[in-house]
């Protein structure tokens, strides 16, 4: 599925890609799990923090990239990738009401475990084409304390899990390649 534009978030290309730092764009541009990447950057103390998980309307960009009415609701989880105490990738999700139903009902009961591990093992999982941008965690809709009105990387796209969608935005975090 492709992305709406938006002002902000561009499709990859290779001036945009050419922009970002070697370090970044490693990981922005990496097609396997980011959970699994900082698992093995931090074996012994990778750890999933859940900073958010509740029931909002998207943002306008989120909700035109799902395609959703506006208004429309959708749970909203946000949490940070650490290595111990240390969060290294902040991540986004908007699931719609809708893909909340039936076998994926279990997106909403993931607790401390990573959404990236449960869209990886699932064979009926679709990524869409990625979109990035360099902007602020406030600007991305994260309340990311420290790191708030810090510009960041950030990527994202619309899986598929069973043919119902959901927004995964992802965002490198200085530490990250510190």
């Amino acid at each position: 599925m492709s992305l709406p534009r938006n002002r902000r978030w561009h499709t990859v290309n290779p001036l945009l890609s050419g922009r970002m730092p070697a370090a970044v764009r490693g990981w922005a541009l990496s097609t396997g799990s980011l959970t699994a990447g900082v698992r093995a950057l931090c074996p012994d103390r990778f750890r999933l923090r859940v900073l958010r998980q509740c029931w909002a309307r998207p943002r306008p960009d989120e909700a035109a990239a799902l395609r959703l009415k506006p208004g429309a609701r959708a749970m909203l989880r946000e949490v940070a990738l650490c290595c111990g105490d240390q969060p290294l990738i902040m991540a986004r999700t908007v699931i719609p009401a809708a893909s909340l139903r039936g076998r994926q009902a279990r997106l909403a009961a993931l607790g401390r475990r990573p959404l990236g591990e449960l869209l990886f093992r699932d064979p009926s999982t679709k990524r869409g084409e990625f979109a990035v941008a360099h902007l602020t965690l406030g600007q991305a809709g994260l309340a990311a304390g420290r790191w708030r009105d810090t510009c960041v990387w950030g990527r994202r796209a619309v899986f598929r899990i069973g043919g119902v969608p959901l927004l995964v935005s992802e965002f490198f975090l200085p530490p990250l390649w510190r």
